[in-house]
């Protein structure tokens, strides 16, 4: 019987990619929380697997050649799953070639640009409206990009794919980066055949009771300096 995966986890949206793709194909896994509100990523342990001190991450105990693989970087775990287990990421390499522009699109774009959005609109100390203004339009800018990607077509790459399962998450929270879905129905039908498969929901599912029991990060200060305050050390 083969082991499970080991998945080091948080529920946020680069925490669901994971977890929605282990759904999706119906492995085994287990989940080891990594509480970045608390720290947790900094952990030497934890450092040897993910060396950004980053989650998500996952050790692979049947890797390639049947020795352990540890990976880290949520878009490298999607393509390593793809490629081992044979779905949801495409041999032909026309159809990988697009999976793959969507999904660096965002791993470098609708991420990271989201997640400012949701800084300087929840969590940053002082309310600066060009903060504010810079990355909610860019976040729109982006959900303009995925319409117009969607107007003839149900998934990113054509068929269902990692690169749905990546964005999806960031999506979810269109509240928190000041977006109304109804401007964009494309994305809007997008987002609700997506959200409504069932293990996207039991991916997004994972954790969110753990999550619950800490405090809300926009008023944790001492987690907001965990966060956001981060140099080299």
């Amino acid at each position: 019987m083969t082991a499970p995966i080991e998945v080091y986890y948080w529920p946020t949206p680069n925490g669901y990619k994971v977890t929605i793709m282990l759904e999706e194909l119906g492995v085994p896994y287990d989940v080891s929380y990594i509480n970045i509100g608390k720290g947790e990523q900094f952990a030497p342990d934890f450092l040897k697997i993910a060396p950004n001190n980053r989650m998500p991450a996952i050790i692979d105990p049947d890797g390639p050649g049947g020795a352990p693989i540890s990976i880290f970087e949520s878009g490298a775990i999607l393509q390593y799953l793809g490629r081992k287990y044979g779905q949801f990421y495409p041999a032909d390499e026309r159809k990988r070639v697009d999976v793959d522009q969507w999904l660096f699109w965002q791993m470098g774009g609708l991420g990271p640009m989201a997640g400012q959005a949701h800084h300087f609109r929840d969590y940053a100390p002082e309310k600066i409206a060009y903060g504010i203004d810079r990355y909610t339009n860019e976040v729109n800018r982006l959900y303009g990009v995925m319409n117009r990607r969607l107007a003839d077509r149900d998934y990113l790459a054509g068929d269902y794919s990692i690169a749905d399962m990546a964005c999806v998450g960031w999506v979810r929270s269109y509240e928190k980066q000041g977006q109304d879905l109804n401007d964009f129905p494309h994305l809007k039908r997008w987002f609700e055949t997506v959200m409504a498969r069932p293990a996207v929901e039991r991916g997004i599912a994972v954790g969110q009771e753990e999550r619950a029991r800490q405090a809300n990060l926009a008023e944790d200060k001492e987690a907001q300096k965990i966060l956001f305050g981060q140099r080299a050390r």
